[in-house]
């Protein structure tokens, strides 16, 4: 049988492409396997682009392959082999990587962090944290280092520690052991359990807001969400509640942490609307009103107001005809309200807190604009608990956020010992009583030595801290002129403050000088620094 005209055209074609291999140098069998591979690609460029782009790629492929191969057939480097099992020496494999063809030259510099993280390396430190860092590195002792930094910076509260050592020494082992009561079993404790806080723990916490706030109003566990501190609370309200590029009304002066909470990942601006000495720094519907127009002819859009209660930094509190106001002013406005209430329990004058869920339990307002953060680590006395909590009126907003709680939960062993803790009936009255006497004690012992130095404070009652006014000391009356001094405090006095241009203060002078940090011992130490630093101005 003849062969078809199909084969007669295969064998034909494979005829002209040996042929055109042979004439070029690279056919049969004498170039082998890397001439082989390239003769295929000759064929195919030199159809598209004529004999001579045909002839000199495959050239320059093959030049470049014998060069590779040239190099890995180098010698490996000398060695000591291990022995063969029979006593002859093994021959040794030589492992290429791909580390031994990078090169240094090639490469195209450091991996590059997003524009968020660099955004955050960049910038620099308040004065603030500036000087808790000098105090973490220099403390003051009165027998280890006298001469150390003494911490009036920090809204912590050392004064009722003991309240809260003497309780776990006595309670922690039967916490530990007792699995039939709910404590930390194995189960409970290294297994999953809700990211938003166990159930127990919401109920818990609703109980002792109510008691701190003096009974005025209960709290639904429902409506609890909770998070390790109220930083992250912060955080994740601003994040339902704003887009990137929205902002926060701010009555200031604020608190300084506040710049970091909401603007470092969220990416919200915080509007500061200043607060006047005039008035005692107390919120103004007006001033509201103005910031919120301004920041509409920017063409930046307000989507709340944050405020705290007490005053941190000037530890005054709002009333509740300016609560309802501010309720009026949010829902004209079609905005939220966030109430950081975190020293609701902290209150050592006179005046009665109270809390923006008590004013809804009393007037009707649309709820779902309103949101408070609370948390156990100024109340309470347990920073390093990381105990805070998102308590909204806003279903969505508990959805989310109840979703959100994943990235910042608050440890199952932590939540059993609070529990534990704050079932304790008889040792949360103690506790709170106790408490309150001792913040009013080291306040006005504060207070008082300050004034009879000639250094006056704004009357406060709740917060670890006075507001107080040491303008007639600087050099110059502006922001340059209170830094100057801030670092003369820091640095001579060896006294860490807040000054006021860390909380957005618009009047120069101010400064944030925390009590809770001190012992009655360390009061005098503290007055006598500030005095020799006084007489020299």
């Amino acid at each position: 049988m003849s062969p078809t005209p199909s084969k007669k055209s295969s064998a034909a074609a494979a005829a002209a492409t040996q042929a055109r291999s042979s004439a070029t140098g690279f056919g049969g069998g004498g170039g082998g396997a890397g001439m082989r591979l390239i003769v295929p690609l000759q064929g195919v460029v030199q159809g598209r682009g004529g004999l001579v782009l045909g002839t000199l790629i495959p050239c320059a492929l093959f030049y470049f392959l014998q060069l590779y191969l040239r190099r890995n057939r180098s010698p490996p480097p000398t060695s000591p082999q291990p022995p063969a099992a029979n006593g002859a020496d093994l021959l040794g494999i030589v492992r290429s990587s791909s580390r031994n063809f990078l090169s240094a030259r090639g490469s195209s510099g450091h991996a590059a962090l997003s524009s968020r993280a660099a955004l955050i390396a960049r910038s620099g430190d308040s004065p603030y944290f500036v000087g808790t860092k000098k105090c973490s590195e220099d403390p003051y002792h009165p027998i280890d280092n006298p001469d150390g930094v003494i911490q009036l910076g920090l809204a912590e509260n050392r004064l009722s520690l003991d309240l809260i050592g003497d309780w776990l020494a006595r309670n922690v082992k039967d916490t530990l052991l007792d699995e039939w009561q709910g404590g930390l079993s194995i189960t409970g404790l290294a297994t999953y359990q809700p990211f938003d806080g166990l159930v127990e723990l919401k109920m818990a916490v609703a109980e002792f807001m109510g008691q701190v706030m003096r009974g005025s109003v209960s709290f639904d566990p429902s409506q609890i969400i909770m998070t390790a501190g109220a930083t992250p609370a912060i955080e994740i309200l601003s994040f339902c509640l704003a887009d990137a590029g929205n902002a926060f009304l701010v009555p200031s002066p604020y608190y300084p942490g506040y710049d970091r909470n909401i603007r470092w990942r969220a990416g919200l601006e915080l509007i500061p609307v200043p607060c006047r000495s005039t008035d005692k720094f107390g919120l103004s519907i007006p001033a509201l009103e103005r910031a919120y127009n301004q920041a509409k002819m920017r063409g930046v859009k307000v989507r709340a107001v944050l405020f705290s209660n007490p005053s941190n930094p000037v530890g005054n509190l709002l009333h509740r005809e300016t609560l309802r106001d501010l309720l009026d002013f949010v829902t004209e406005k079609g905005i939220h309200v966030i109430a950081d209430e975190v020293f609701a329990g902290s209150i050592h004058g006179t005046e009665e807190f109270v809390s923006m869920a008590e004013v809804l339990n009393t007037d009707e307002f649309d709820r779902s604009r309103v949101h408070i953060v609370y948390g156990l680590s100024k109340d309470l006395s347990i920073p390093g608990f990381r105990i805070g909590l998102i308590y909204s009126f806003n279903e969505h907003v508990i959805a989310a956020a109840s979703k959100l709680a994943r990235f910042s939960s608050v440890s199952v062993p932590t939540q059993h010992l609070l529990i534990s803790m704050l079932t304790d009936t008889k040792f949360v009255i103690r506790y709170i009583k106790t408490n309150r006497e001792r913040l009013r004690v080291m306040y006005a012992l504060l207070v008082n030595g300050l004034k009879q130095l000639g250094v006056e404070s704004v009357k406060s009652s709740g917060g670890f801290y006075c507001w107080t006014d040491m303008s007639k000391y600087m050099k110059s009356y502006s922001e340059k002129g209170e830094l100057e001094l801030w670092k003369e405090m820091l640095n001579v006095a060896k006294i860490h403050l807040t000054p006021g241009t860390a909380c957005h203060c618009i009047e120069p002078g101010w400064f944030r000088l925390c009590f809770t940090t001190l012992t009655e011992k360390d009061v005098p130490v503290v007055l006598e620094r500030i005095k020799r630093l006084v007489d020299n101005h």
